[in-house]
């Protein structure tokens, strides 16, 4: 993703700005105090960095800034995904945007949805790698050292880590079980008993609904015998009285002697007579209740024992009745648990295998290390030659550990010798600010095509250096720039000579006000600046055309470049054609 556009309002000195950015090598340049590093500082705080309010413009109420991106085809799947996964819009371009008020407050835009600046920081750290005049400090941090080895080699600690982390969980499970062997057993012990009592009963789920109900009918079994049988008699008359089914033929006679006159009695009567078959066969029913249902002791006390049962264990363990069964799987679950817990044989070799996967996956990754380390110096030493550091030798140093860690088996260093012969010393231990800066920036030449941030900004990173060195600074700028996009500012006219964009930053002043404002420039205008830079206050002819000579030796070397990053191209397209 290459940046394509900076809106700025109201930002430090500048009062308004809308800047295009093109591909390759972009210089912004200018005098002393007109605020060269504007555009670094706005871009960082679009991208998350923290907010200020002193970055509000004298008089304004607000800073305001919006960079533009375009979206390659080979970021877009990776950024489209973290886009959808924090709830924002995709689109073909993505568009940051950031104010912070006179109060220090700030706000977030993405793709016009509000985020947070933790997400714009995330964000932005796969958008834009920024290299200030410190940028060699991260050379001294052991993680960014690893980073660095391990992008080169196209080494991915993923498996290791995750085998670092499932270690670590076995190693913990272990110990836990050995520091809690005792408390384990007692448990256990309580569980077991707890299941052997609750065995005793072995409650089955949906029986306590039909204990319960078998329970309740045979307590009341004498009485339900009792009523069946007053009802089958007063249905049939059994006990000398009328009963019903008579007195309903009786009716259905009565209407019958009388249904030639009135013809609705017949439909009565056959109403009647349909009502005393219904009565016949409710009657018999309750005859053979009656007359079949045995009341027996045995099992109306076998039932009150079980029935007592479930309520007794229910109340011990404060749990409703039907309930138990549940409680008695999770019991033998939790057993099953603490078994396996308290197996210090199985979890002593679970932590053995575990650290062996470690040590594989960590041993694949330090090969790859161990392989790329010698190319990684050979051509970073290369690149120190050509930025005035002729003789010194750049080795990184891979080193085993005793035990494993997070990121393997591996401590990695980079070492310099300021000679072939020297002794290789610790960066921090023999070079300067200076060289340790040239030692960045030739670590980022060498691994200018790995990742996927494809924007690099060099803040003043050629600080101490010019002549030819200055020269060879400006050339690797643009050896990087044919495979990414880098913005630099600087005050070295050879660099500035090297760049494909030339931005010039000119500080204006009012009687009421002091502003700033950047322009694109070219033709007689960058001879001008180039002119400026070299020293020619006022400009003269001599230093017009030594302005020219200059940058026409810059297009030089950018078109040899040209060419030589076409045929790279080539060379790697027709190796991935063949492969």
């Amino acid at each position: 993703m290459a940046l394509r556009r900076m809106v700025l309002r109201d930002f430090v000195l500048v009062q308004s700005l809308e800047l295009d950015f093109q591909n390759g090598f972009t210089v912004l340049s200018g005098e002393t105090g007109a605020g060269k590093s504007i555009l670094i500082d706005a871009l960082q705080m679009a991208l998350g960095a923290r907010a200020e309010s002193g970055l509000v413009r004298e008089g304004a109420q607000r800073a305001d800034i919006v960079a533009e991106f375009d979206v390659s085809a080979t970021a877009a799947a990776a950024l489209h995904q973290w886009l959808d996964a924090h709830g924002f819009d995709t689109h073909e371009t993505l568009m940051v945007r950031r104010t912070v008020d006179v109060q220090g407050k700030s706000r977030a835009w993405i793709n016009g949805s509000v985020a947070t600046v933790g997400q714009l920081h995330t964000l932005g750290e796969s958008l834009v790698d920024i290299h200030g005049q410190h940028a060699w400090q991260s050379l001294m941090r052991p993680q960014s050292v690893r980073s660095l080895l391990d992008a080169y080699a196209q080494a991915d600690d993923g498996p290791t880590q995750q085998a670092w982390r499932d270690w670590r969980a076995a190693v913990e499970a272990l110990e836990a079980a050995q520091a809690n062997a005792t408390r384990l057993r007692q448990d256990r012990e309580r569980l077991q008993w707890q299941i052997e009592e609750m065995g005793k009963l072995a409650p089955q789920q949906d029986e306590w609904e039909s204990l319960n109900s078998q329970h309740t009918r045979l307590t009341h079994l004498q009485d339900l015998q009792r009523a069946a049988s007053q009802a089958w008699a007063l249905l049939d008359g059994s006990e000398g009285d009328t009963g019903a089914a008579q007195l309903l033929s009786q009716a259905a006679s009565t209407l019958a002697e009388h249904r030639a006159i009135e013809p609705q009695f017949g439909d009565w009567e056959n109403t009647l007579l349909q009502l005393l078959d219904q009565v016949a066969d409710v009657s018999r029913s309750l005859r053979d209740y009656a007359q079949s249902q045995e009341w027996d002791a045995g099992d109306l006390e076998s039932l009150d024992a079980r029935v007592s049962q479930w309520l007794s264990l229910a109340r011990r363990h404060r749990q409703t009745p039907d309930s138990l069964p549940q409680l008695w799987a999770d019991w033998k679950q939790e057993l099953k648990a603490l078994d396996a817990g308290i197996d210090l044989e199985a979890l002593s070799a679970a932590e053995q295998a575990s650290k062996q996967a470690l040590l594989a996956a960590a041993g694949v990754l330090s090969r790859k290390r161990q392989a790329a380390a010698p190319q990684l110096a050979k051509a970073v030493t290369e690149a120190m030659q050509s930025l005035g550091m002729v003789g010194s030798q750049f080795t990184v140093a891979v080193r085993t550990l005793d035990e494993p860690q997070a990121h393997g088996l591996d401590e990695i260093e980079f070492l310099i010798a300021s000679h072939a012969a020297g002794v290789a010393k610790p960066l921090n231990k023999v070079a300067s600010g200076g060289e340790l800066s040239r030692v960045s920036l030739a670590i980022a030449v060498c691994t200018s095509r790995l990742g996927l941030t494809e924007t690099l900004v060099f803040d003043e990173v050629d600080t101490g250096i010019g002549g030819a060195v200055a020269h060879s600074v400006g050339s690797l700028m643009h050896r990087l720039g044919i495979d990414r996009q880098v913005l630099a500012v600087t005050h070295l006219p050879q660099v500035a000579a090297c760049a494909d964009q030339h931005l010039l930053v000119r500080k204006h002043k009012t009687s009421q006000s002091v502003s700033s404002m950047v322009v694109p420039i070219e033709g007689d205008a960058r001879v001008e600046e180039i002119a400026r830079m070299l020293g020619s206050d006022p400009m003269t002819d001599a230093s017009f055309e030594h302005a020219q000579e200059m940058l026409a030796a810059g297009k030089q070397d950018v078109a040899a470049l040209a060419r030589q990053g076409a045929g790279r191209k080539a060379t790697t397209a027709k190796r991935s054609k063949h492969a």
